[in-house]
């Protein structure tokens, strides 16, 4: 789902299609639903319909930088019903997730439809969801929304940014490490992310900074089954309470693990509290320390892509979207798949079975939220 503006006037809907099930995106999470969809017995282009704005298959994974090959993804699980087995950890990660998730379309028959990009969801007539998108209107009675995050890359701003003479790049479009040689680069953000690009960099960089809101917090030993429960019920506890999801490190932490360890024993994560401003050479400290850079590099994560939801005005005081589960507390029609809680790949799969279960009662007339 790209992040365009939402329509202030109604599309032409002469030709609505009518449908039960919308599902918007088709990452883990999307095509999670579609397959729970149809093992429940709901038939592709009949009875839903799965709509993705990426050319390809693959989710967000087909954007990802060449550099992150299958053997660095932390954390990838196989997608309900097949397996992802005997993948080459050297290949690039949006080559074996994208070929993955091309085989898994095919093998379940999910037909799904691109490029389509959603421009808003709307009120209908008759109890009904009006989805409309670049290739036409459909007219649903449920909506199952997957769309994660990454096409809104969240940019902070900062004093002075417009003044940078130097480049300003997000992850969304890192481009590899190599582009970073002989320059000097800061980056933002301390997160998995932030700590692989540094990680990354620093053999090709003339100096690297490293610079955090917060201190790192790093975790030893496995993240296991305890610890993943506990980070998503602290997730949950804040989407339940109709605030925005916090990023994933802000719960979980940095894995201490021996990449890690020799970064830190090498200096490339020490690490500096955020700056005060940016100026045309660097950034500056209200303290008077200066650093003077060729490029920032944002690794400041992602916000969810939700902005095509905004006519049903489902955000709360708190600035998020409640939800219980998957399922929207203001709107029982429309479940969130990826989002907050379940914004993980084992995480989407369970969440796209909870959706499906509520669909299907809601459709059948059986009330939910009780």
């Amino acid at each position: 789902m790209n992040d365009i503006g939402v329509q202030d006037t109604v599309q032409d809907t002469a030709d609505v299609h009518e449908i039960d099930v919308v599902v918007i995106g088709a990452g883990q999470a999307g095509l999670s639903s579609a397959y729970h969809l149809r093992r429940s017995g709901f038939e592709p282009d009949r009875d839903f319909v799965v709509l993705d704005h990426s050319p390809h298959p693959g989710g967000a994974w087909q954007f990802r930088w060449p550099s992150l090959t299958y053997g660095k993804v932390h954390g990838m699980h196989s997608l309900p019903g097949m397996e992802l087995t005997d993948a080459d950890p050297s290949r690039p990660s949006s080559k074996v997730i994208a070929e993955y998730f091309t085989s898994y379309e095919e093998t379940f028959d999910l037909r799904v439809r691109r490029p389509v990009d959603v421009r808003a969801v709307r009120e209908g007539d008759g109890g009904r969801l009006l989805v409309e998108t670049s290739a036409g209107v459909w007219s649903a009675r449920a909506l199952i929304n997957a769309t994660g995050t990454w096409d809104r890359p969240f940019w902070p701003r900062y004093p002075g940014q417009e003044t940078f003479l130097g480049r300003q790049l997000h992850t969304a479009i890192y481009p590899g490490p190599e582009t970073f040689r002989g320059q000097r680069v800061i980056v933002v953000g301390g997160g998995a992310s932030g700590t692989q690009h540094l990680m990354e960099i620093a053999p090709y960089a003339a100096e690297t900074t490293w610079v955090t809101r917060r201190p790192p917090v790093y975790n030893e030993g496995p993240f296991d089954e305890i610890r993943g429960r506990a980070a998503v019920a602290l997730v949950d506890e804040r989407v339940r309470a109709g605030l925005p999801p916090q990023s994933v490190v802000s719960v979980t932490g940095l894995p201490l693990n021996d990449a890690i360890r020799k970064a830190r024993a090498d200096g490339v994560l020490d690490r500096l509290p955020m700056f005060d401003r940016i100026t045309p050479t660097g950034v500056e400290w209200d303290d008077g320390r200066r650093v003077d850079a060729d490029i920032i590099l944002w690794a400041t994560g992602f916000r969810p892509a939700i902005d095509h939801l905004a006519p049903l005005k489902l955000r709360g005081p708190g600035g998020g979207i409640q939800a219980e589960d998957t399922r929207v507390v203001a709107d029982p029609r429309i479940h969130l798949v990826g989002y907050g809680p379940s914004a993980s790949t084992v995480g989407a799969n369970r969440a796209g079975r909870a959706a499906v279960r509520d669909v299907k009662r809601l459709l059948a007339g059986v009330r939910v939220g009780v």
